[in-house]
């Protein structure tokens, strides 16, 4: 049997900080969440995202290090409308986080951004125009 693709792991060292960005791109969580050390996100299909903190990473894996070099993987949100990618973007920077790029038309037909969550990990941001 096959393995089944099922979730995507992502380690924190703010929790709080890290659903508060999150929350502003669409996700649900409780508020009680900002307190734990191990959340979830379901989203369509059941695929999950993960969040531990550097913590609860140690708990099983205690000479876990962070990556060097930079982010080795992104995430991306569709946006429903152009207009909404360029919104997005403004709350995530009012909110206090960090715009890596900003809106642009993309040549393959798309209206493209990128911000940073807390961890520096990119968080892309797209709409088909």
């Amino acid at each position: 049997m096959a393995a089944t693709f099922n979730a995507i792991g992502i380690t924190v060292a703010d929790m709080a900080a890290t659903l508060e960005f999150y929350r502003l791109l669409g996700l649900s969580f409780a508020a009680e969440d900002d307190a734990e050390g191990h959340v979830e996100w379901e989203g369509p299909g059941g695929v999950r995202v993960m969040f531990d903190t550097v913590s609860v990473i140690h708990s099983f894996d205690p000479g876990w290090e962070p990556p060097v070099g930079g982010p080795a993987m992104s995430l991306a949100f569709e946006c429903a409308t152009p207009a909404e990618v360029d919104a997005t973007v403004a709350e995530v920077a009012q909110a206090g986080f960090t715009v890596h790029r900003e809106p642009w038309d993309a040549f393959w037909g798309q209206r493209y951004a990128t911000v940073l969550d807390p961890d520096g990990n990119r968080v892309d941001l797209f709409a088909w125009t």
